[in-house]
């Protein structure tokens, strides 16, 4: 494998909706050099592949920033950054007219005012979204990218970020890449658990089935800090395509009710985790299958939901064109996911200051790797690539390039491309991830066990994950791609280690099925606080850091 080395002022690592807007401004408001890291192809990566129908997080007339963080502190049940949600609320309607300006087509009313979607939403004809920002991006000479580069590993020394390491998905090519400063915009973690549809469909899931944790496993090896990785997420969907259910409820006012046809949602609450919660209560106590009530809604209202769900999950309206039944005489069916570890709609992710800093000098988070900032979606991943590309611009200034010795990158290759040379292994990578997402399905809170959970339970998922660790080890690449799969593997394997530590130290239930400990059931105020964790040489500590309140904001101290 040819060892290729290359350099930067700012690297970018994940080429979706934060690291695209971070690059973009940089290249706008600065000389600065920018090289984006994107292990699939940028036009078509990340959660926005496939479009979206909607911008979630937007300061509608007659609301303000301070609204919005309100709203997310209270749906976090008090666990989150107001900081970080007022910073990034403060942008929202600024990076989406920015999107609009690029070419986005944000639906508007005979007033020329947006069109809303509920109180925080407007209507988009988002299909194209990803294309437009890579349009974006291709059309500045300061930005490269390297679409097929999956990065495995930071360059740190002294505490600080000087780079990263990488390896070609297509060629035989290990990439040292030197930066001045690093922001990572990678995405969150899916398929840690058994997903609704196993074997062959198994990626038919809500979250990117190939965002798989990297800038989260990255961080954890470098040691910085992480926080709230027990607020899972779990996504309620329309069943079977797992397509999204806020463009019913929100885009026609539609009820969930149980198969009585009652409203239980005003049993269980409104926030995000007691909506999931409801739907499995429901089913549990007999009263399931559970809906979203379309059923007589107008020929408009259809036609609507017909073309919306094209804009970003046609599976959908497939279904109800192949079953002959539209949403206008048959309700639509709901079910929770698996769980998801993702920081665009909870709050895990790195522990980072108000301008995105992460504790490691000289690296920055963006989008859904950033914790405590959560309810962010689209417009939210974008204003804080926004705000870590002035924070790097910042640092940068009087920075020099520090060398990777070439000590260090004989060792990282040989850690990276080891699977190459291991000569057989027992176990094939699907038989290890199958492995991995039956246990924390059945032991660490997955769908077989209604998200449920204990501390016998976690002891064992803990052993068994664990184990997996070191049979990974063994595991053999014919190849690059299956090199990225192993890469891929080992990250999920290193973010559940630490879910399950995060998960063990929240002794008590603040969210209903995304955290649901049957040995402390209720809420508990001692636990009000945040529960962050640092990893060195593989042994992780926990940290209790009490809550930031608002008006007040977190720096990292040296």
């Amino acid at each position: 494998m040819q060892v290729k080395k290359l350099s930067t002022d700012i690297l970018i690592i994940g080429g979706g909706t934060a690291g695209i807007f971070a690059g973009i401004t940089i290249a706008e408001e600065s000389d600065a050099n920018v090289l984006i890291l994107e292990k699939a192809y940028i036009k078509r990566s990340g959660c926005l592949a496939a479009g979206v129908n909607a911008l979630n997080a937007y300061i509608c007339e007659g609301q303000k920033p301070e609204d919005y963080a309100n709203y997310a502190m209270n749906d976090a049940h008090g666990i989150a950054r107001y900081d970080l949600l007022l910073s990034m609320s403060q942008k929202l309607n600024s990076v989406t007219k920015k999107l609009e300006d690029l070419g986005l087509v944000i639906l508007k009313d005979e007033n020329g005012k947006y069109v809303l979607r509920g109180n925080r939403n407007i209507k988009i004809n988002g299909e194209n979204i990803k294309p437009i920002l890579a349009k974006a991006v291709e059309n500045h000479p300061k930005i490269s990218v390297m679409n097929g580069v999956n990065a495995v590993e930071y360059a740190v020394k002294d505490g600080k970020a000087i780079g990263a390491y990488g390896v070609s998905v297509n060629n035989n090519i290990f990439y040292v890449i030197e930066a001045k400063a690093v922001i990572c915009a990678t995405g969150g973690a899916a398929g840690i658990y058994r997903p609704n549809n196993p074997g062959f469909s198994r990626h038919k899931m809500w979250y990117p089935p190939f965002n798989t944790g990297a800038g989260y496993a990255m961080g954890i090896r470098a040691g910085a800090e992480m926080t709230t990785f027990e607020m899972r997420f779990i996504a309620l969907r329309c069943k079977d395509t797992i397509a999204p259910t806020g463009t019913i409820a929100q885009g026609v006012g539609a009820r969930q009710i149980n198969s009585l046809g009652e409203d239980y949602g005003i049993k269980y609450g409104f926030t995000t985790s007691q909506r999931v919660y409801g739907t499995v209560k429901e089913n549990i106590e007999g009263r399931g299958p559970c809906y979203l009530e379309t059923k007589g809604i107008s020929q408009e209202q259809t036609a609507d939901l017909y073309k919306a769900y094209l804009n970003m999950a046609p599976s959908q309206t497939l279904k109800w064109i192949e079953s002959g039944k539209s949403p206008d005489v048959q309700n639509v069916e709901i079910e929770g996911t698996e769980p998801y570890i993702i920081g665009g709609h909870t709050a895990s992710g790195y522990w980072v200051s108000d301008d995105r800093s992460t504790s490691i000098k000289g690296l920055y988070a963006a989008g859904d790797v950033a914790g405590g900032c959560p309810q962010k979606y689209v417009t939210g991943a974008l204003a804080e690539g926004e705000i870590a590309a002035h924070s790097a611009l910042s640092y940068i200034k009087g920075q020099t390039l520090t060398s990777i010795s070439d000590e260090d990158i004989d060792i990282q290759f040989r850690k990276s491309t080891k699977y190459l040379n291991n000569t057989h292994s027992t176990y094939s990578i699907n038989d290890l991830e199958e492995a991995m997402q039956t246990i924390m399905d059945t032991y660490a809170g997955g769908i077989k066990t209604n998200y449920q959970y204990n501390q016998i339970q976690l002891t064992v998922a803990s052993e068994k994950i664990n184990e997996l660790i070191q049979l990974s080890e063994k595991l053999t690449a014919k190849n690059t791609r299956d090199l990225t799969k192993i890469f891929e593997l080992k990250d999920r394997l290193e973010v559940a280690r630490v879910l399950i530590k995060h998960l063990e130290s929240r002794k008590e239930t603040r969210w209903h099925s995304f955290a649901e400990n049957t040995d402390y059931p209720q809420e508990d105020d001692r636990y009000l606080v945040y529960i962050n964790s640092t990893t060195l040489n593989g042994e992780t500590k926990m940290i209790f850091r009490p809550l930031i309140k608002e008006g007040q904001k977190h720096e990292h101290i040296d």
